[in-house]
C-alpha cells in the first residue's frame, strides 16, 4: 500500500493536471513560465520527483497541445518539452515524444511562414537533441525529409542565429549516417544558388567538414572559396546540381574568382582514384590524378 505521504504527491499531481486541463491561454502561459523557471537543467530522477513519478504526463499534454495549434506560447512550449528531452537519463521522455510524432512536428514548424524565427529556431535546437541520442533517431529526421526542410529554412531564414544551428544539425546529420550522407550532400549543394550569401557560406563550411572527415582523397588540401567568392559562385552553381560535378576555384593573374568545373566523388568513393585540388602555382590551379599532378 501506498503511504500518506505519496497518497498526498499523487493528488498534488492530479491537482495540478487538472489545472492545466481546463486553463485557457493566459493560464496555461503561466503554468509554462513556472515550470521552465522551476525545472530548467533537471534530471530525469529529480523530473520524476516533482510530479511524483508522473512527468510523462505532462509530456502527453505538452506534446498534444504542440500538435493542435501553432499559435499559442509556441516557445515557451518548444522550451518546456526541451527540458524534458534535454534531461540525464530521460532517453524515454525522447521515446515518448517521438511515438506521438514528434519530429514531423518540428518539422512542419520550420515551414509555417508566418512562425517568428524564435519559434523556429526553438524546433531546431529540440531536433538537435534528437539526432545527438544516435544514428538511428538521425536516420529518423532523415526519413521525415528533415534534411530538405532544414536546408530551405537555412537558404530562406533572415536570422544569423537560427541558420547556425541548422548548420550544426545539418553537420552532425552528415556524419555517423552514412545511409543518408549523400542526401545531406546533395541538399547542402542545392543551397548554393539561393540568394542568402551566409546561407551560402554555411552550406560550404558544412560540405567542407564532410568531405575532411569522408576520406583521404578529400583530406586537408581541399580547396574552398571564401565568403568574397560567394556571389560568383552563387550565379555559377546551377540549382540540379548534385552527383554530376563539383566546383573547385582557380585564381587569374587578375586575381579574379572563377569557376572550373572537376569531376565528383561522394565521400568514401575516392580513394587513390580520386581527383583533387591540391594547391595553386603560377596562377594556375595544380590537379592531382592516379597518374601524377595534372595542371589547368
Amino acid at each position: 500500500m501506498t503511504s500518506v505521504k505519496e497518497q498526498e504527491a499523487m493528488r498534488k499531481l492530479m491537482v495540478f493536471l487538472r489545472e492545466w486541463d481546463s486553463a485557457h491561454k493566459v493560464a496555461r502561459s503561466c503554468i509554462l513560465d513556472n515550470f521552465i523557471k522551476s525545472n530548467d537543467g533537471k534530471t530525469e530522477p529529480e523530473l520524476e520527483l516533482e510530479f511524483s513519478q508522473g512527468a510523462s504526463l505532462f509530456l502527453a499534454r505538452l506534446t498534444v497541445w504542440l500538435r493542435m495549434t501553432y499559435l499559442t506560447c509556441l516557445n515557451k512550449l518548444l522550451k518546456s518539452i526541451g527540458i524534458f528531452l534535454s534531461a540525464a537519463s530521460g532517453h524515454r521522455y525522447l521515446l515518448e515524444f517521438l511515438e506521438i510524432g514528434g519530429v514531423v512536428i518540428l518539422l512542419e514548424i520550420l515551414g509555417l511562414n508566418h512562425l517568428k524565427q524564435e519559434d523556429k529556431r526553438e524546433s531546431v535546437k529540440l531536433l538537435q537533441l534528437v539526432a545527438d541520442a544516435g544514428r538511428k533517431y538521425k536516420e529518423l529526421i532523415c526519413e521525415s525529409y528533415g534534411v530538405q526542410s532544414l536546408t530551405a529554412f537555412l537558404a530562406a531564414s533572415d536570422s544569423a542565429e537560427a541558420q547556425e544551428d541548422v548548420q550544426v544539425l545539418l553537420d552532425s546529420l552528415g556524419h555517423g549516417n552514412p545511409k543518408y550522407q549523400n542526401q545531406v550532400y546533395k541538399a547542402l549543394i542545392a543551397v548554393l544558388p539561393c540568394a542568402s550569401p551566409r546561407a551560402q557560406q554555411l552550406a560550404l563550411q558544412t560540405l567542407r567538414s564532410m568531405l575532411v572527415g569522408s576520406g583521404s582523397c578529400w583530406g586537408r588540401r581541399a580547396a574552398l572559396p571564401s565568403a568574397s567568392a560567394l556571389p560568383t559562385l552563387a550565379g555559377a552553381v546551377p540549382v540540379s546540381l548534385a552527383w554530376g560535378g563539383a566546383l573547385a576555384w582557380k585564381r587569374t593573374a587578375c586575381v579574379k574568382t572563377v569557376p572550373v568545373t572537376l569531376p565528383f566523388f561522394p565521400p568514401g568513393h575516392g580513394g587513390r582514384d580520386g581527383l583533387r585540388l591540391c594547391g595553386a602555382r603560377a596562377g594556375r590551379a595544380v590537379l592531382r590524378a592516379p597518374g601524377g599532378p595534372v595542371r589547368r
